[in-house]
């Protein structure tokens, strides 16, 4: 699978990726910079997603909020934005006659906004209930509370929005500091997906973004990684089920491993053939959902295994769960199945780039983060490349005790992870 692009390197560092698309009438702006919540301080944590709303509350020449909503749903267009650990994204998506319209919009949000201190003090209240509303989504909340166990307090380990002490300490001064320091023309990738002339599109983009500033960002602190015995963390929360996330220490994203490591994850979990589904859900009864996941950023990644099972079934899920990673680490996976996992592969990345938004965001995620673009193609030659020797070793490596950590939320006390702590211990 190829598929066509143009990426251009400005003088002032920013990056413009451009894909035509045959068949549609879509188009999808997206606009990334290489922040997020790892990038700021235990004080201002929750800053990177508080700008990012902020954005939208009105410009110049758009002064009120709603101003910008009232465009993108006049035209019909999908938009939205995002915050993570290590970038932050815009984007819209409309139809390609409304291209001009959604160009305009975005880059006027992003380089004209006006940061209103009432609208400033509205917003802050909305993300305090978001942060509450999370807490009330035990399936998202797990996910939040496995990453503080594994990275502890360092900013990989705090959650992306922010807690409600620092979301509400932080002033208009460090959300201004902040985006002078990390929104420059260095730190943007422009990607545009769809039915568009390349030529015509990247002067158009040229132009509106222009005056992006080009000051020097801060980089962010090294995740650091230190473990010699399984860490847990448990949330005693009522809730009508348990809500757990086992994970092991993996590989960042410039490490070939995450290959195999990937084909690893989706032959114990990745899909509804996968062997925690078969034997946690289908054979066991005991989750409605299972399975797993590589997760890999600049610095550090990890494998995740989550469910929801009922709470008298933890320490049941759980010995089945290191079974089944047991005997991957210990016995041969089988061609059958590693072959069932590479087609898989092929067949969900063909269906995930057939629309504009998805295209946009797989040649933009690597041009803001790898040197080389790669096409699917590629990607999946390296997965070819994998053999059962190299996930068995993976798996060898991987699943070890002083890589394991576990995140619970339930009905459970503290003490209880002296227990669970030594199921872990006893099983890896």
């Amino acid at each position: 699978m190829i598929i066509n692009y143009q990426k251009k390197t400005l003088a002032d560092g920013k990056r413009i990726i451009l894909a035509p698309m045959k068949n549609t009438s879509a188009v999808t702006l997206l606009v990334l910079f290489g922040t997020g919540s790892k990038n700021e301080t235990k004080r201002t944590n929750g800053v990177s997603h508080f700008l990012e709303h902020l954005f939208f509350k009105g410009t110049k020449s758009r002064p009120n909020p709603g101003d910008i909503h009232k465009i993108f749903d006049g035209i019909g267009a999908e938009h939205n934005a995002f915050t993570s650990k290590e970038l932050t994204g815009f984007w819209v998506k409309c139809a390609d006659k409304n291209f001009d319209i959604g160009l305009d919009v975005v880059s006027d949000l992003l380089l004209n906004p006006l940061f209103d201190k009432n609208e400033i003090e509205k917003e802050r209240g909305v993300i305090l209930q978001e942060i509450s509303m999370y807490e009330d989504l035990p399936q998202r909340r797990v996910a939040e509370l496995f990453e503080t166990v594994l990275y502890g307090n360092q900013p990989a380990g705090w959650d992306t929005a922010g807690t409600k002490e620092s979301v509400s300490g932080i002033k208009r001064e460090d959300i201004l500091k902040y985006r002078q320091s990390q929104y420059a023309a260095s730190n943007t990738v422009i990607s545009l997906a769809g039915n568009i002339n390349p030529e015509r599109a990247f002067k158009k983009i040229q132009k509106a973004f222009e005056k992006l500033p080009k000051t020097k960002t801060k980089p962010r602190i090294k995740t650091q990684e230190k473990q010699a015995s399984p860490q847990l963390g448990f949330l005693n929360k009522k809730s009508d089920q348990t809500h757990l996330i086992l994970g092991f220490r993996g590989f960042k994203m410039y490490d070939e491993k995450k290959y195999p490591l990937n084909l690893l994850s989706i032959i114990l979990g990745g899909n509804t053939s996968s062997r925690l589904f078969m034997e946690i859900r289908e054979k066991l009864g005991l989750a409605y959902y299972v399975g797993s996941a590589s997760e890999n950023y600049t610095d550090c990644g990890y494998l995740a295994i989550r469910m929801g099972i009922p709470h008298s079934s933890l320490k049941t899920a759980l010995a089945k769960t290191t079974e089944i990673a047991d005997d991957l680490r210990k016995n041969r996976i089988g061609k059958k199945d590693l072959n069932f996992a590479k087609d898989y592969i092929r067949g969900s990345m063909a269906l995930s780039l057939e629309s504009s938004d998805e295209v946009a965001s797989f040649f933009g995620d690597q041009f803001l983060f790898y040197k080389k673009i790669l096409q699917p193609k590629d990607i999946l030659k390296k997965f070819e490349r994998v053999s059962e020797d190299d996930i068995i070793k993976i798996a060898r490596y991987v699943f070890q005790k002083n890589k394991a950590n576990l995140a619970v939320i339930g009905p459970y006390e503290e003490k209880q992870k002296v227990d669970y702590k030594k199921l872990l211990s006893s099983k890896l």
